[in-house]
């Protein structure tokens, strides 16, 4: 079975937002609405202050609080264990906002209906869907593939790196790895 995962080298991050745009291009999304949400850090202490971008989406979890907490499982993770939302079944409850450990939800304020990241690289047809997060960075920070896979390029820049999910104190599971 494939695990989609997904490595973000923040390191190599310049907030330009490219992925972003791309995933709102693809997922016809309103200006107001977005999948990817940037956030800026800052660390050490003037003269050697460190600054990083680290942009974030629905990490994928193998064990999905948003989905557990749904009550009408519009928010369920399928058989290749990614995280999905059935918009029919949305009652925009918003719980799936609150039990979300990463804030990676986002409310279409016309329909009132929650959404997030739906893993549309997964089944990107360059012919079909020429463009989202991974293919859109032009620093490729992104690198997208089945971490079941010991021989995919995800994999294998995990092991190289060390990448870690960015809360790994949580017992959620994420899919998406970070280089830090």
């Amino acid at each position: 079975m494939t695990r989609y995962g997904m490595l973000v080298d923040t390191r190599k991050c310049v907030g330009c937002h490219a992925c972003r745009m791309a995933c709102q291009h693809q997922n016809n999304l309103p200006a107001d609405v977005s999948f990817i949400t940037f956030h800026d850090r800052e660390s050490g202490a003037f003269p050697s202050v460190r600054t990083e971008t680290v942009p974030t989406q629905c990490m994928q979890c193998d064990d999905a609080p948003c989905a557990a907490v749904c009550p009408t499982k519009a928010t369920y993770v399928d058989e290749n264990k990614t995280v999905r939302v059935d918009r029919d079944r949305c009652i925009g409850c918003r719980y799936c906002i609150a039990a979300c450990p990463y804030g990676a939800r986002s409310v279409d304020p016309a329909t009132g209906i929650v959404d997030k990241c739906r893993l549309c690289v997964a089944k990107a047809d360059p012919a079909k869907h020429p463009t989202n997060c991974v293919s859109a960075c032009p620093a490729g920070v992104r690198i997208f593939g089945d971490l079941d896979d010991p021989s995919s390029e995800v994999s294998r820049a995990i092991a190289a790196t060390n990448a870690q999910p960015l809360a790994s104190d949580l017992l959620s599971h994420a899919k998406f790895y970070f280089v830090r």
